[in-house]
């Protein structure tokens, strides 16, 4: 079956690609976009892994579906579209990168620039049906994320995943522990930031475990991207 992703993640999840589910999620997902309003639109739906090549990804952070409100979703995990009003979490993101790093809130809640330079920006749904939270759960989506944790886990070294809230914690039990720096805290959703999100400082533990293995680490000032 062809899937539109970027070449490299192809050749890592081609046995994917061929195993009963997927196929079915394929047709599935199809029907939808053919009958009803979905996000993001179909050719944003592997955004994440097209901006973020399997050899290039350096940070993985976890979320859950898409956002399911017009014009919101771009297939990154908490980024939105350029001149769309930051989510209650995408703030709450905002605010603890200022407080971490002293980065000013940027203007826009897109997170491309993250991604273009190795942040696997995952959610375990990658598809939604509008103004209806959760409706393309269970459906084929979270076994294929999970088998992209698990490759990235097994194939790749000192990379640094971060997951808020219990949700991402429980998807990333296959990462191995010894292989990665895993961070943790509470979501960023205000019903649980304030219980150890504020404070969790997850920006600079990734670039101060990334510049100890010896990789680049991430700018993660918006406001600097063009």
């Amino acid at each position: 079956m062809e899937v539109r992703i970027h070449e490299s993640w192809k050749n890592h999840l081609s046995q994917e690609f061929s195993k009963t589910y997927f196929e079915e999620l394929v047709g599935f997902v199809r029907t939808e976009y053919s009958t009803r309003t979905i996000f993001p639109p179909a050719k944003l739906i592997f955004n994440a892994f097209d901006r973020c090549p399997f050899e290039s990804v350096k940070v993985v952070i976890l979320g859950q579906d898409p956002y399911h409100g017009p014009g919101q979703a771009n297939g990154l995990c908490f980024s939105v579209a350029d001149d769309i009003r930051h989510p209650p979490s995408l703030q709450n993101i905002f605010k603890e990168l200022n407080e971490d790093l002293d980065i000013p809130i940027p203007q826009s809640g897109n997170l491309e620039p993250w991604a273009d330079q190795g942040v696997l920006l995952l959610n375990a749904t990658l598809t939604v049906v509008a103004r209806q939270a959760g409706s393309h759960q269970n459906k084929g989506w979270e076994e294929f994320t999970d088998a992209v944790i698990r490759k990235l886990s097994d194939e790749r070294s000192n990379l640094v995943f971060i997951l808020w809230g219990s949700y991402a914690q429980r998807k990333g039990e296959v990462i191995d522990g010894k292989r990665h720096f895993v961070i943790q805290s509470p979501h960023p959703s205000p019903f649980s930031a304030a219980r150890g999100f504020f404070g969790s400082k997850p920006f600079s533990q990734a670039n101060h475990y990334l510049h100890s293995s010896g990789i680049e680490p991430i700018d993660w000032d918006l406001t600097r991207s063009g």
